[in-house]
């Protein structure tokens, strides 16, 4: 008998969560400048989680409960109030081995949230640093899945979406795809595989980031697959190293 293939979507805003089904789906949260980056490089050096937070008033309370380091942005640079970034250079194993990150950031967060309010099966956070272990984990998954990119204050970016046609590109052959903006992102990725770095300068978030905080360093990591080959999994308001 003929198994049919799970179905993947590519989800290019967070304004469009609602349009897709998440009940029996994983979820990638896909924020590549800079949370989910961040996120996979705290995890990689040793953080015991990270835990996700939409406010930064909530970031700072929470931080002091659990003793952990107070994190994130909006707009692209230190919240007030916080001390430490969203730099994924930031949190280096001698920094953050054993601790607790609460992270707050524009637009990543807010989706992560977005998709337990909509009973989301599994979430997980991908960015190119952690790029095999996201392939590797919906391939033995077997279920469906939704990309959903963070984007721009709702509006759509390149970066996200890349990475969401890296994904494709690699795991295409154990999905059903029926979806315009998974062929759109494969065809934008495979544009820019071979020299992803020298593309990076035609991105909106690459000027945000360093022109105005000169962040380039941040940029090359954010862009550079499995540096930080972790999947951060959400369990009970926390993510943690599968």
């Amino acid at each position: 008998m003929m198994h049919s293939k799970p179905t993947l979507f590519t989800c290019l805003s967070p304004a469009l969560l609602h349009l897709y089904d998440l009940n029996n789906a994983v979820v990638v949260i896909i924020d590549v400048f800079r949370a989910t980056s961040t996120i996979a490089s705290a995890l990689y050096n040793g953080a015991r989680c990270v835990i996700p937070v939409d406010e930064v008033a909530k970031a700072i309370a929470l931080s002091k409960n659990v003793d952990g380091i107070a994190a994130g942005e909006r707009d692209g640079k230190l919240a007030d109030g916080l001390s430490h970034g969203n730099s994924p250079l930031e949190y280096s194993p001698d920094f953050i081995s054993n601790r607790t990150l609460v992270l707050t950031t524009t637009n990543g967060t807010r989706l992560l949230q977005m998709a337990l309010d909509q009973d989301a099966h599994t979430i997980v956070t991908g960015s190119f640093p952690n790029l095999s272990a996201v392939c590797d984990f919906l391939i033995k998954e077997n279920r469906n899945v939704v990309l959903g990119c963070a984007g721009w204050k709702d509006r759509f970016n390149l970066e996200d979406t890349w990475f969401a046609g890296a994904v494709i590109d690699r795991v295409k052959e154990h999905f059903t795809i029926h979806c315009d903006s998974s062929h759109m992102a494969e065809q934008q990725y495979l544009h820019v595989k071979e020299n992803i770095h020298e593309h990076a300068p035609q991105l909106t978030h690459y000027h945000r980031l360093v022109e105005r905080f000169g962040l380039i360093d941040d940029i090359r990591f954010c862009l550079t697959a499995d540096v930080a080959n972790v999947l951060p999994l959400y369990k009970e308001g926390m993510l943690l190293k599968a």
